[in-house]
Formats: C-alpha cells, structure tokens, sequence
C-alpha cells in the first residue's frame, strides 16, 4: 500500500485523497488551518458556485490561462462526476442561471461536510494545525518523505501539493506550495491577482458608488504603451453582457471580474499596456434605434428641461454624472437640444468610457493568475517532470478561468487525476 501526503484540505487537496484512497492508497492530509475547505467556505459568496453544468468541452474558452494543459484532467473527471459524487453521498445540487452548480441548500458549508464525510469514509486521516515546510528527496531525486511543523518527519511514497495561491491569503493561501516547488527546482510564473475588481482614473466614478447596473455590456480595451505604442486598430480583450457594480475605488461586479482575467501588464517584450473600459448602457439597441427612441422622448416633452427628461433612461444616481459627461446644459430645453447634441449624447450611452489604472490586490482577488509552470507539470497525470512522486493540483498551478465554477471544476479534476495517478504509478 502507496503511503501519500496531501499538503491542503482545499477543493484539490480533498478531491486528491478521495482519488487516492479509492485507489487503494493510505492517505493523510496535512492542512495548516483548524478546519477544512476555508476557501470553499467563502465561496460564490458562501454559497459555493460547486462547478459548471455548462458541456466540458465548452469550458476551455472560459480558460485564459492552460487550456491545453487541463484537456487530461477535466476530460478524465469533469462536471457530471463531481456532481454524482455529492449528490450520491447526500448533497443535493441545483443549477442557476448561466449553469452555475450550487447546492441546494445555499450552503458552502454542506459542500465541505460532505467531503469530509467522504474522507472519512475512506480512512483519510486530517492533520490539521500541521503545515508541511520541507519534502525530502531521496539520491535518486524521488519524494521519500515530508517535513512538518506538528509531525515532523513522514516518510511516503509520493506527494500532491494543493496549497492554493495568493488570494484571500486569510484563507490560508500564502504561498507555501510555490515556495516548496521553488526549492525543489521549479520554476514560478509571475502570480497576479485574478478575478478581482479594477481601480479607474475618472473620479466620477466614485460618486456612484453602491449603483449596480444589470443587463449592460463592457468591453475592455487594451492600450500598447511605450514601444509598442502605434497606432492601430482598437483591440479589445474582452466582451461581455451582464452586471456591474461601481466602488470607492472604480468598478465591480460579475462583469468586471470576469474581464480582469483578460488583463496582462505587459506583452512579452515587458512592453507595458493601459486599459479601458468601454460601456454599454443599452446594449439591447443601436445607435440608430437609441437616436429614434431619444427623439420620440425629447418630442413628447420638447418643454420639458433636460435634466428632468432621464428617469426612464437611467436610474436616478447615474442621471447627474451622464448630464455631467454629456456636456449638454442640464437647464436646456428638450426643443433646443441641437441634433449634433442628441447623436453626442447617444455615443455617449452607448460608450462610457473609463481609465483602468490597475487592479485590486489579492485581498480582493477571488483566484491567482500564475503559478508553477505548467512546463514542468506532465498534464497526463499532474506529476512534477523534475521530481518523480511529486503531484500538483488546483490552484497552485499556472491555470485560471473565469467566474461561473470553472475554476473549482479544474481544482475537482487536477485533483483527482493527481490523486488517482499518485496512487497508481509505480
């Protein structure tokens, strides 16, 4: 019987051990927290967006960063089987909109249990309150053994580490999987915040703070600088329908986080981008149907001022910013409203434009971007190709997706392929 170490009860970590232990293996977790599934907790607002109901094969378009990479994993255990193995052990799951998977029960908290149950079903042993700080090498290079600060020295036959990366860090993902993998002569792609709200420029923004807007559309543009700076067609990384929110510091929202997996710093050369953020207030029209609709609008209250003529157009805080951005004197008669005014006014809704100048930090982030390089990962079965007995999964990883349950989807599946393949291989 394989003896294997878990380092983290996470989604991946807790996925690996069920995988591994059902292959026969003795399996013990080392997990640094007092309890498990810290992250899974806070998840989809503690509600744990579980994974996506969405075809698997459409899920590597959701995936900025290691599509390719995940084919192995997400096809050998994707969304149907996670789903089977909860409900068939008690947790009953439902499906939202946009596919979102969540349990009945609007309970992260049922989510964890019920691995925990499994876990223990299966003879898993927890150690928690045991961070793992070292892993021994044996002449050959093999993993022989882990260090940790509670256990010390225990020997095994192969390690997964599922340690998280950077974001929430009060969840326990500070770092540690990286910092091992490091020492072990992996290399570490750079690991941003991802998933996570933009700080902008204009400070009209700030003063909608708390304004949600649905049923809007966003595109965000990115802005070659130095260099590369020429003029060229506008490219625009991301687009999207949905909801956002504005803050204190810029802008939130399903919308705005899904787009921020689309932001990179610089290109490959180190030369630097800027972004914007281009939005639709009313993206169901154009420019022509929204210019005829304002002209019936402005026909029907010609007398009328015309900054008392926007409350069917937007909610009533965004009413004094978009007067403000129009130019048009709010005291201005509807009736004296020039035609060049009118199209500007247009453009605008259709186009609000906001500077980006950066993003929030990990505090904030729901994932990382960035991680061990996937180079140096064999996708067939998560095993390390400089370390033999040594298995990655989750987070930890050079892999990202959008919101929408793809990313613990891909933390179910590297985690039960490094699991299952941890305790198979010889």
């Amino acid at each position: 019987m394989k003896n294997i170490a878990v380092i983290g009860c996470g989604a991946a970590g807790m996925m690996a051990a069920i995988a591994a232990s059902e292959c026969g293996a003795s399996v013990t977790i080392f997990e640094k927290n007092g309890k498990p599934g810290k992250k899974i907790y806070i998840t989809g607002k503690g509600r744990c967006n579980v994974t996506n109901a969405c075809d698997i094969s459409e899920y590597f378009d959701k995936i900025p960063h290691g599509a390719k990479f995940l084919y192995s994993s997400l096809y050998g255990y994707d969304n149907n089987k996670v789903c089977e193995l909860l409900e068939s052990n008690g947790c009953k799951l439902k499906t939202e909109r946009g596919d979102r998977v969540f349990p009945v029960s609007d309970h992260s908290s049922d989510i964890i249990s019920t691995l925990v149950k499994i876990l223990k079903k299966k003879g898993v042993e927890i150690r928690y309150q045991d961070e793992v700080t070292w892993i021994q090498t044996d002449s050959e290079g093999k993993v022989k053994a882990v260090v940790s600060s509670d256990s010390g020295i225990t020997d095994v036959d192969a390690v997964i580490v599922c340690t998280g990366g950077l974001s929430y860090p009060s969840t326990g993902s500070t770092g540690t999987g990286h910092k091992i993998a490091r020492e072990l002569g992996h290399k570490v792609t750079k690991m941003t915040p991802s998933l996570v709200p933009f700080e902008t420029k204009e400070e009209w923004v700030k003063e909608l703070q708390g304004l949600s807007l649905k049923n809007v559309e966003i595109r965000l543009e990115q802005i070659p600088c130095g260099d590369a700076a020429k003029p060229k067609k506008k490219k625009y990384v991301y687009e999207g329908f949905g909801e956002m929110l504005f803050t204190h510091f810029g802008v939130s929202g399903p919308l705005i986080l899904t787009s921020s997996c689309y932001y990179e710093e610089a290109d490959k050369k180190g030369n630097p981008y800027s972004y914007q953020i281009h939005l639709d207030l009313k993206p169901a029209l154009t420019q022509e149907q929204l210019d005829k609709r304002l002209q019936r609008e402005f026909d029907v209250s010609r007398n009328r001022q015309f900054k008392n003529s926007l409350n069917g157009l937007f909610p009533s805080k965004l009413i004094p910013v978009m007067i403000e951005l129009s130019g048009i004197d709010p005291e201005k008669q509807l009736n004296s409203i020039t035609k060049a005014e009118r199209l500007g006014f247009v453009s605008l809704i259709k186009d609000v434009r906001m500077t980006v100048t950066g993003l929030r930090g990990f505090n904030e982030a729901i994932i990382t971007r960035g991680g061990i390089a996937t180079s140096e990962i064999n996708p067939s079965t998560m095993e390390s190709k400089k370390v033999k007995g040594l298995y990655f999964a989750g987070e930890v990883i050079d892999v990202d997706a959008q919101t929408g349950g793809f990313n613990l989807q891909i933390a179910w599946s590297t985690g039960h392929l490094a699991g299952e393949c941890a305790a198979e291989e010889s």
